[in-house]
């Protein structure tokens, strides 16, 4: 009687790489494109909120942008 005798090799598939998530990487939809005070189109996440210069005046700022601003002064 022979006896035959197969080798199995088990693979231990690799995870895939796990990139940190920031903030940003949160929100992969659901933003808006905006016109900042720079001339600049800026895209934003967040609200947009109204809040008070050192002068006393009011600024439009949008909230949460993809480069990575938290406020950005808007146009009017």
């Amino acid at each position: 009687m022979s006896v035959t005798t197969f080798g199995m090799t088990v693979v231990n598939p690799t995870q895939p790489l796990r990139r940190p998530i920031g903030h940003m990487d949160q929100h992969s939809k659901g933003g808006r494109w905006y016109f900042a005070a720079t001339g600049h189109a800026v895209y934003c996440y967040g609200p947009v909120m109204t809040l008070p210069q050192a002068n006393g005046d009011l600024q439009r700022v949008a909230t949460f942008c993809r480069d990575g601003q938290a406020v950005v002064p808007l146009k009017d």
